[in-house]
């Protein structure tokens, strides 16, 4: 977003006309930035065969799976519904890798059936899967590294306590499973964590990959999950991704040789691609003043943008109705019945009732992990695509909240 002759534009698009057409709540997306993103990740590692996975459950709209898809990205899925949205989204099943977490064997199978590429991240499903299977089908294996990474432990993936993958110092029983059953892992797969700061993590984690590797003799690719962090405050420190795609191309060169041959590297980044691309659009209604604080009340809340409660992330706003306005501090706070605040003590441009407020790096786990608490409708989805804003989701009503409930009560 930007500021420029005293009016603030997304992608050359002004935000007051953005919510003049669409209205308020409303969450804007920027397709050249999710692009953007995606080039710089993929040039980070020339001479290798990169293949990247985007994340969906970051952000999940069709439009933005076919804007990345033509761009060249495939999929991580980690439900079956997500399998289907993929396939309906124009990906080939080869494009997508399934990796679910304590689901049933039938979710497993219908993988299968629809020939996306299955990621195991349990002994005990890897058995049956082998049982049932045996060579018919490749799968990759995800490893659990024992490393403790990510911005906080809502988000670390990749240590002794975590629920995902399969742990490293149980290696030599897969071995024997895999052995028993004849099955064919053609990939290994390791996520830590997510808001990694320290390349050097993801080099940690590769060398515990590439020591197991070298047990498996009919792998096609690694893939190293994804957590990079990105900005979320002016000159907030971020992910060389640069300097990773040099240190780890070139230790994977060396491992490639050791084993034998060429493997692919993947990744599967979801807020690296689109969270700094999102911004949700919201209307002040109330500027409220007591003996300690002053609210800004706008007309959304943790209902449509959770992170800030759940994570206590931090996102920066700012009052685009305002720009000349003098700088006051200000609590960001939301119309749902619980503690519902987007940002504490903030300065900002003075704030009126009825002024915009922009909620940047909205675009990962924003409308995806948005919800109906007190009965609220979801708002709707705009892209802007080379300076043409578009509606991708339209703004639910009351009629979509309960449009599957059945009335088996009389009168």
């Amino acid at each position: 977003m930007e500021l420029t002759n005293n009016e603030y534009t997304i992608n050359g698009v002004s935000v007051l006309d953005i919510v003049n057409r669409y209205g308020a709540p409303v969450y804007v997306y920027d397709g050249n930035k999710i692009l953007s993103q995606l080039d710089v990740l993929k040039n980070a590692f020339p001479g290798e065969h990169v293949r990247i996975k985007y994340a969906l459950k970051a952000l999940n709209n069709p439009n933005i799976l076919k804007l990345l898809r033509k761009a060249g990205a495939g999929l991580d899925a980690v439900s079956i519904q997500e399998v289907e949205l993929g396939l309906q989204a124009g990906f080939s099943p080869e494009e997508i890798l399934f990796t679910p977490n304590s689901v049933s064997f039938e979710e497993l199978q219908r993988g299968v059936e629809l020939g996306v590429h299955l990621n195991i991240d349990n002994i005990a499903m890897l058995e049956r899967f082998g049982h049932t299977y045996g060579n018919s089908v490749p799968c990759c294996i995800r490893i659990n590294p024992h490393i403790v990474a990510g911005g906080t432990a809502h988000i670390q993936t990749g240590h002794i306590d975590s629920k995902f993958g399969i742990s490293i110092h149980q290696l030599r029983h897969v071995l024997r499973v895999i052995e028993s059953e004849k099955i064919r892992v053609n990939g290994l797969h390791m996520h830590t964590g997510s808001d990694i700061l320290d390349a050097s993590v993801f080099v940690r984690g590769a060398e515990i990959l590439f020591e197991a590797a070298l047990g498996f003799k009919d792998l096609d690719f690694i893939d190293f999950g994804s957590g990079f962090k990105v900005a979320y405050r002016e000159g907030d420190v971020t992910t060389d991704v640069a300097e990773l795609g040099k240190t780890l191309s070139e230790r994977f060169d060396t491992f490639c040789e050791e084993y034998g041959r060429k493997l692919e590297i993947w990744f599967e980044p979801g807020k690296f691609l689109v969270s700094e691309a999102g911004t949700l659009l919201t209307k002040v209604n109330v500027v409220k003043q007591t003996t300690a604080t002053v609210f800004a009340g706008v007309d959304s809340g943790q209902n449509h943008l959770i992170r800030p409660m759940f994570y206590d992330a931090y996102h920066h706003i700012i009052n685009v109705s305002n720009p000349e306005g003098y700088p006051r501090i200000y609590t960001v706070v939301g119309y749902i019945c619980e503690t519902d605040t987007f940002g504490w003590d903030r300065k900002l441009n003075e704030v009126r009732e009825g002024d915009i407020l922009a909620i940047r790096n909205a675009g990962a786990y924003g409308f995806s992990m948005s919800n109906n608490y007190n009965s609220r409708p979801r708002p709707a989805e705009v892209l802007i695509l080379d300076s043409k804003d578009m509606l991708i989701r339209k703004a639910e009503t009351l009629e979509d909240i309960f449009r599957n409930v059945v009335d088996a009560i009389p009168g």
